[in-house]
């Protein structure tokens, strides 16, 4: 053999190693930078588990009291830190526990990678025991799937699924694997994928729509832009900060673009939407100009779509091509990243002020402060308010906190009175709105950002859908802050009840448990506020804790969230009571 052929083979004998399937996994997972990952195990995962064990040095397994706790928790993991989260769970009831998760990824463009075991291959379609068809279950809400047999597969198939992923508009993605494929041995080699055949994740940005947005923009008498979560996904942040100080433009946000402009921003304007000020909605169908940046005209948004913004010239910018004209027609689209459009838009625009138009939102903030804001953080009546717990976390936090809220009236009021001086500081969930979201996502957020404040917002319904997870932040030693807001109601489906069913509240009237003791018993220190003048305390006390606290606070029982859109109205009919 000569010596250029000896260094070949040992080129390749450094570059290939005869292991596992399920070793093969765990080294793709550390190739790809994943250092903690969620989930539960069972015995179709078992041989991925026990490899696991082998590695535990280099990866950390946080095992969840339940897969959808798993599934939220890697949500959390990748919104504050913009990586990819991981969850893993086993076959059957395993892995149909992880869908809630998912579709609430998929939704809200969270870059999730879900692995699962499956039966052996000789098994598939037997109904085998806790056998489940989870990639024709997950079809629907994963961005991709992909079942596999062959230990051989592996590499590439996880590799194939980490930049699916993360790349272009993000969303989770789920690998099913056979447990023969596991155990099968073969010869591992991992290469990261740079690009899938026919997969575009981020459209080439035409030079001629930035310029046809940026004279619409210029010749504009009453711009206004709202923004979503693509800005944060984009890493867009100064960018959209420069073009509204730039052109002088009132912006408002979705409830996932919050904190992507610090809520102090002269120019942030509020929270358009159901929930959303009454200023940035009522004006939608006065602008000239409508910007939209990196969200998806989603109907809690847009409310009539026959009567909105149908005056303004409409201005989308997205990554996403499938976005555009999906909901609301756009007069120009810009597509590719918002990072790279908004600086070519950056360049093109004049500089402006628009002070007059400016002055018609803080007119209306005047009225919404008066009728609404003023009752909701500065109580004078006797029973505590959402509102009022927000400001103290505000005060206590100065701003600088992680707000995890679940679904309902506390997360619309968490969103609305949050103050964020940091981006990817508003985790919630979006589009799905997924009841039991917050608790696991705040611990997902608290292990990816050690280092910042994280508060889970909860209602007392929300709370008790995942209220197990408590056993994983006793383990995990994980020091989230958790306050539940407890009105003794699913208060957003009272709210309905009470506005448009005649007061009936069939089945949303909750009798809850002793939340102190269950908290104290997972030995995290706790307490309950039912007056005004302990409030403040608590909540210090709380803040200035090293590690988990749980506080309850007992709100208005019957309080409303207002402003409101009823649903299927138009954003001009936003009522203030």
């Amino acid at each position: 053999m000569n010596t250029q052929t000896a260094n070949k083979t040992k080129e390749v004998a450094v570059e290939t190693e005869r292991i596992t399937g399920a070793e093969a996994i765990i080294r793709c997972l550390i190739a790809e930078g994943v250092d903690i990952l969620y989930g539960y195990p069972g015995g179709a995962i078992m041989p991925v588990y026990d490899e696991l064990y082998k590695y535990r040095d280099r990866i950390h397994h946080v095992l969840t009291r339940h897969e959808q706790g798993a599934a939220h928790a890697a949500q959390g993991f990748a919104r504050i830190s913009g990586r990819v989260g991981v969850a893993m769970a086993t076959s059957g009831p395993g892995a149909t526990n992880l869908v809630t998760g998912i579709a609430d990824a998929q939704i809200d463009s969270t870059p999730l990678v879900c692995i699962t075991g499956q039966v052996p291959s000789s098994l598939l379609g037997s109904d085998a025991f806790q056998e489940t068809d989870i990639v024709g279950i997950s079809t629907p809400v994963t961005k991709w799937n992909h079942q596999v047999t062959k230990a051989s597969q592996i590499p590439e198939v996880l590799a194939k699924a980490f930049y699916i992923a993360r790349s272009g508009r993000p969303g989770p993605v789920l690998i099913d694997i056979t447990k023969d494929a596991q155990f099968e041995e073969f010869d591992f080699k991992y290469e990261k994928c740079k690009g899938v055949r026919s997969y575009v994740p981020v459209p080439k940005t035409n030079p001629e729509s930035v310029t046809a947005a940026a004279n619409l923009i210029n010749n504009a008498k009453k711009p206004l832009i709202v923004w979503g979560q693509g800005v944060i996904l984009g890493e867009a942040e100064a960018e959209l900060k420069a073009v509204v100080e730039k052109g002088g433009i009132p912006a408002a946000w979705t409830i996932l673009g919050a904190s992507a402009i610090p809520t102090s921003h002269p120019l942030n304007i509020g929270m358009v939407g159901m929930h959303g000020n009454y200023a940035p909605n009522k004006l939608t169908n006065e602008c000239d100009v409508l910007i939209a940046i990196g969200m998806r005209f989603d109907d809690r948004v847009t409310g009539n779509l026959n009567s909105y913004a149908k005056q303004a010239k409409v201005i989308h910018f997205d990554i996403d091509p499938a976005e555009i004209n999906k909901n609301v027609k756009a007069d120009v689209a810009v597509l590719g990243n918002s990072k790279e459009s908004l600086a070519l838009l950056l360049e093109q625009l004049n500089n402006n002020s628009h002070e007059a138009w400016h002055q018609e939102f803080k007119d209306l903030y005047a009225i919404e402060y008066d009728k609404v804001i003023k009752d909701d953080i500065s109580p004078s009546k006797e029973g505590l308010t959402m509102g009022e717990v927000i400001k103290q976390i505000n005060i206590e936090s100065k701003g600088n906190a992680a707000i995890v809220s679940d679904v309902g009236q506390h997360q619309m009021i968490a969103c609305r009175y949050s103050e964020f001086n940091i981006t990817k500081s508003n985790i919630t969930s979006g589009g799905l709105g997924t009841m039991g979201f917050a608790l696991p996502a705040a611990i997902g957020a608290k292990m990816a950002a050690p280092n910042r404040e994280v508060v889970a917002i909860i209602g007392d319904g929300g709370y008790q859908m995942n209220i197990q997870e408590l056993g994983t932040i006793f383990q995990q030693k994980t020091p989230v802050k958790i306050v539940v807001l407890n009105n003794e109601f699913l208060g957003m489906v009272r709210q309905w009840q009470q506005l448009f069913f005649d007061k009936r509240y069939a089945s949303t009237e909750m009798t809850n448990p002793n939340f102190v003791a269950i908290a104290e018993g997972y030995y995290i220190k706790a307490r309950k506020v039912v007056k005004r003048e302990d409030l403040a305390e608590a909540v210090k006390e709380m803040i200035q804790s090293k590690e988990s606290y749980f506080l309850e606070v007992c709100v208005e029982k019957e309080d409303n969230v207002f402003p409101m859109i009823p649903s299927g109205a138009s954003v001009s009919d936003v009522r203030l009571s």
